[in-house]
């Protein structure tokens, strides 16, 4: 019952929120002095008068007419209309106090004589382009020296958290251009942690689009944003960047720098890094540099970041790693528009871990505990090119092509051992293991859109091509002890397993879109796609007379291969008013599943036909220029893998045999998602609410046989309906007095799922409850002081039925304070102090840990250079022992973690432009 009582108030609390509105609305008409025309989109914004700080805007219809819904404010305004070409026109209200009708509004044109001195009016803070949202970037006041995510955190409606996910009006961000190019992958970290904001003129935000609905000009079907940064005429030429070295105390180190050389169209950018501080390097920030931990968080749990694909940093235990990126772009001619990337990486991970794990059995259970070590040594190279080319002005070709190759090496050593609830032993190993591994992987996307002079008629061909060659070999020393009863079964091996692995898939489509009406199009089309991966497994044992590894272990190698065939026709309606758009489309899937498998000598072929509908759509719903409502659905059907219906019997786990069941159905996939977003210009406040789930029929499960030594047998069952769902909110309000800017922030977001299962022929549930709300609060004091707490609370419970156990849960406590001072002049003090406690741990992991992170730095030579100092873990006791509920088990596991730690660092600012240097334009309006 506690759980529908947190929904409920969660749905209430928001609901208030969305209903408690208080606002006034000012009207009016714009036109041009000359002609007397109604002037359309025009930008119409209100500021207040004491320091120009935006309450609302909006933009005129094609009548010219406006209206601003704001709230209520009884100090006085500025109406501003600013349109090119035009002059400004200002008008002061005395309050906001009550709504108001302006009338007509007529503005002049600017001054075109050659003899007559021209004043430019003032761009507007906010412009609406069609359904672009921009932002002039000289209107926000920055520090000088900050970078591109400071001056987005001051930008009306756009929030970055502490994992630094941005979001626009509660919309998240996932793509971040520069110029309208990737800058180091579309995610666009390297770009808001790397480029300084001096450098930027607008902050376009538009919805992200596919490459085909960018192509054909259609409208977006997702619910995310995307970030255009355009660089100012006179810094599009020359030269600026940073270097960062530094070195500390344990042998620790660390180093990264960007260069960038911009000329107009022509633009290449240099990154490189190297430290043994768990850190991508990619970050340059001016308090921390690339040390983890505090305000230094990215987006994946692990600290990786990921670009195109390819991962930086993450995993456990401390790393060394080095990395070298490219980044280019250009547009040659008229007609073709390139641009590339190439990264290298190389990284070394250690880690010492240990766990304990108890698994659930229906009648009791048992608990394995652990322990090893790891070493992980990865190479990495990473090309991406992208060309787009008119061909005329209505039919373009865009290519996309990835190259990706690598190589790792990976050793483990490990010991574990179960024991009843008696504490009397089942099974035990210790265990070496030595694999290294080459990958090879080809991906190309290829676009041919024409559009026709008919408004909304296109013809579209897309191929996408899939090529990986994995190779693996690996080195097994194990022993395995199994009690059962009386006897002791023995387990040894010492062999070497080779592995050949391939993976190739092509798919075509063609489709057409033809105009109904204004509003409405239809899109017919058919998709055609063919996989075929081939997994040859060849095991030897080791010969200790010829010592090498030359005996087969026929029980050990297996040759499976899989072809699916997929033909997909389809037809969808598309709506794009001004206010709402929506697409549905409609399909049948045709599907040839064809397997095959040969094991010790027995050959399987296993053929499947499969014929199942397709559908999916979304409706998209702007109530007014900053709220909004978004949903989707879609219905799929997804088939079983070779792996898991081919009779293959795989015992590579000593402690765990796998076969497959070849009478397995296909699992109906529903997936929906609700978005729900409201910013308010007027009172600085966004309210956010978002829910989403996937509820699965006929969902293939293990199903899992233990004997008397906790040894398994798993194959794979269809069973009933599961699913998994999430329901969120989130409320931010800034407000600003004086020298005082405050920002507060609360969110509040649950799960619910329900997983199914066997466990010695027994069917078993598992309901999953998390409820975490979350608080922020923010201090800023002028260009002096930042104060930043914030308190998270994450809550987990999981009910089980035909288990041993009813259920088990856990919580957490998250409490964090970031401090940064500007005080005194030249000197920056930066303090990012956690705390963390974890409830239920098992004995033997501790519970609770404090991290305090301390940088002291000084600019000097003009702020040029930058000389800092700092502390991780100042108090020596960071940890990483974490807790995690499973359908199945309960797990307690403790990783090596990087301790106390002192490091000095210099940083270098290089800034030679073409254009005069405007070192005022970020402190005022």
């Amino acid at each position: 019952m506690l759980k529908k009582h947190f929904i409920c108030l969660l749905f209430l609390s928001f609901s208030s929120l969305i209903f408690a509105q208080n606002t006034i609305t000012i009207k009016g008409k714009v036109i041009e002095n000359t002609s007397k025309l109604p002037l359309e989109s025009a930008t119409v914004y209100l500021t207040t008068v004491k320091d120009s700080t935006i309450i609302d805007y909006t933009i005129t219809d094609k009548n010219g007419n406006f209206s601003i819904p704001t709230k209520k404010n009884s100090q006085p305004a500025l109406l501003k209309v600013s349109f090119i070409t035009f002059k400004e026109y200002v008008q002061q209200l005395d309050n906001l106090s009550a709504s108001k009708d302006l009338g007509v509004i007529s503005i002049l044109e600017e001054a075109n004589d050659l003899n007559e001195v021209v004043i430019k009016s003032q761009a507007p803070p906010i412009r609406i382009k069609q359904d672009t949202l921009e932002f002039n970037a000289s209107s926000f006041k920055v520090r000088e020296d900050s970078n591109v995510e400071a001056l987005l955190k001051q930008l009306p409606g756009v929030e970055i958290s502490t994992d630094g996910k941005i979001t626009v009006n509660g919309k998240e961000v996932n793509n971040i251009l520069v110029n309208g190019k990737p800058f180091f992958g579309k995610d666009g970290k390297v770009a808001t942690k790397n480029l300084p904001a001096e450098i930027i003129d607008k902050v376009q935000v538009t919805d992200t689009k596919t490459k085909e609905e960018e192509l054909t000009g259609q409208a977006a079907s997702s619910d995310e944003k995307t970030i255009n940064l355009t660089i100012q005429e006179d810094k599009n030429k020359g030269l600026f960047g940073k270097f960062t070295a530094g070195a500390g105390t344990d042998d620790r180190y660390e180093s990264s720098g960007l260069i960038n050389y911009f000329k107009d169209e022509f633009k290449i950018s240099f990154l490189g890094a190297s430290n043994n501080i768990n850190s991508v390097g990619f970050s340059m920030d001016e308090i921390f540099d690339s040390m983890g931990g505090g305000r230094n968080m990215y987006s994946s749990s692990d600290g990786s970041f990921n670009i195109d694909g390819q991962q930086f940093g993450g995993g456990n235990g401390i790393t060394t790693s080095n990395m070298i990126g490219l980044n280019y772009s250009d547009k040659i001619g008229k007609k073709l528009d390139p641009s590339a990337s190439y990264f290298y990486n190389s990284s070394e991970s250690e880690n010492d871990s240990r766990s304990r794990v108890e698994n659930l059995l229906p009648e009791d259970k048992f608990t394995t505990a652990s322990a090893g070590s790891t070493r992980n040594i990865n190479n990495g190279h990473n090309v991406s090119l992208e060309l787009s080319y008119k061909i005329d002005s209505l039919t373009t070709l865009n290519i996309r092509p990835n190259l990706k190759k690598s190589n790792s090496r990976f050793t483990s050593r490990a010991t574990q051992n179960s024991v009843n609830e008696f504490g009397a032993a089942l099974n035990e190993s210790n265990s070496y293991n030595n694999n290294t591994s080459n990958r090879v992987a080809f991906e190309n996307d290829l676009y041919l859109v024409k559009r026709f002079k008919k408004k909304g008629r296109s013809i579209s061909v897309n191929f996408n091509n899939e090529n990986t060659n994995n190779q693996t070999e690996g080195q097994d020393l194990s022993t395995t002890l199994l009690y059962k009863d009386a006897a002791i079964q023995t387990i040894n091996r010492n062999l070497m397993e080779n592995n050949d692995n391939k993976y190739n898939k092509y798919s075509t489509s063609i489709s057409y879109t033809e105009p109904l009406l204004d509003s409405l199009s239809v899109t017919i089309g058919t998709r055609y796609t063919w996989n075929n991966s081939k997994d040859d497994k060849g095991t030897f044992n080791y010969d200790p007379t010829t010592d090498r590894y030359s005996i087969k272990n026929d029980s050990l190698s297996n040759y499976i291969t899989s072809k699916t065939d997929v033909m997909n026709p389809f037809v969808s309606f598309n709506l794009r008013k001004k206010n709402l758009s929506g697409r549905f489309s409609l399909g049948t899937e045709v599907t040839r599943f064809n397997n095959f498998s040969n094991y010790l000598n027995e050959k399987t072929i296993l053929n499947k036909d499969y014929v199942f509908p397709t559908m999916n759509g979304y409706i998209n719903y702007r109530l007014t220029k900053s709220k909004s409502v978004y949903a989707n659905y879609r219905y799929s059907v997804s088939i079983p893998t070779a792996n898991q219906m081919l009779p293959v019997i795989n015992i590579s786990n000593p402690l765990n045999t796998i076969i497959g069941n070849p009478d397995l159905e296909p699992v109906k996939r529903h997936n929906f998602y609700f978005g729900y977003n409201n910013y308010d210009y007027a009172t600085r406040s966004g309210l956010y609410i978002y829910s989403g789930g996937s509820l699965n029929e006929n969902q293939i499960v293990s199903s899992t046989v233990y004997d008397s030594s906790a040894k398994r047998t798993t194959t794979f069952e269809n069973t009933g309906t599961t699913y998994s769902s999430y329901l969120g909110g989130s409320w931010q309000k800034s407000y600003k007095k004086e020298q005082h800017t405050f920002k507060i922030g609360f969110g509040l977001d649950g799960d619910l799922s329900l997983s199914k299962g066997l466990t010695n022929n027994q069917s078993y549930e598992a309901k999953g409850f998390s409820l975490n709300p979350n608080a922020e609060f923010s201090w800023e004091y002028g260009e002096i002081l930042t104060v930043s707490p914030s308190y998270s609370y994450n809550y987990s419970e999981t009910e089980f039925k035909n288990y041993s156990i009813d259920g088990s849960s856990n919580y957490k406590h998250i409490v964090k304070l970031e401090t940064t001072s500007y005080w005194p002049k030249h000197f920056v003090l930066g303090n990012d102090f956690g705390y963390t406690y974890n409830s239920n741990i098992a004995d033997g992991f501790q519970k609770d840990f404090y991290l305090w992170n301390v940088s002291l730095g000084y600019n000097f030579l003009g702020d040029k250079l930058l000389a800092k100092v700092k502390v991780y873990d100042l108090l020596n006791q960071n940890v990483n022992a974490t807790r995690t509920i499973t359908p199945t088990a309960i797990q307690d596991i403790e990783n090596t973690v990087l301790r106390r730690y002192a490091m000095f660092s210099l940083t270098y600012k290089i800034e030679k432009f073409g254009g005069k240097k405007e070192s005022s334009r970020r402190w005022g309006h």
